[in-house]
């Protein structure tokens, strides 16, 4: 092979591994959600994005609603939207500021909301109740809905809802 074609060889093998290393690197980091409590861990849903939602029954209007989250790259999550299958939830037990809107087609829920922007919410970690009465359901998109409830059985219903990257 003479001077010229070894050199582009090289050239091509050097860019490939470039490329290579580049495509391994790209990208958000895996993470997944995982579900707790004092006996362990209950369960643990792959984020095959940055968002996901907890759905439950509300205690006063018997009807169901959601909290929708987004992912920040530190590893929490904020509210981003509020769901609900009657306007009462949102414009009454939610109290937020602005008017919720028909969701679309596609949406679980009825009506949607942003949250109220003077009160950011983000979390760590949420601490929430599993109980059959509120029949709290995680919702992550491409995962089958996950009901929470049947996990705890008899015992604590509180878990502990936290993101992990995998390893």
């Amino acid at each position: 092979m003479n001077k010229p074609a070894v050199v582009v060889v090289g050239l091509l093998v050097c860019l490939g591994t470039l490329a290579g290393i580049t495509a391994g690197n790209s990208g958000s980091p895996q993470r997944s959600l995982t579900v707790t409590n004092d006996d362990g861990e209950l369960a643990t849903v792959p984020l095959n994005g940055d968002t996901f939602a907890v759905s439950y029954r509300n205690s006063i209007y018997q009807t169901l609603a959601e909290e929708r989250y987004e992912v920040l790259p530190d590893g929490s999550y904020r509210l981003v939207q509020i769901a609900a299958d009657q306007l009462a939830v949102l414009e009454e037990y939610y109290g937020v500021p602005g008017a919720p809107e028909p969701a679309g087609p596609n949406d679980r829920r009825n009506y949607v909301v942003p949250p109220n922007p003077e009160r950011p919410v983000v979390f760590d970690t949420l601490s929430i109740a599993a109980t059959d009465l509120g029949q709290r359901t995680l919702h992550v998109p491409e995962e089958p809905p996950l009901e929470l409830w049947p996990l705890v059985g008899n015992s604590n219903p509180f878990v502990v809802l936290d993101i992990k990257e995998i390893q």
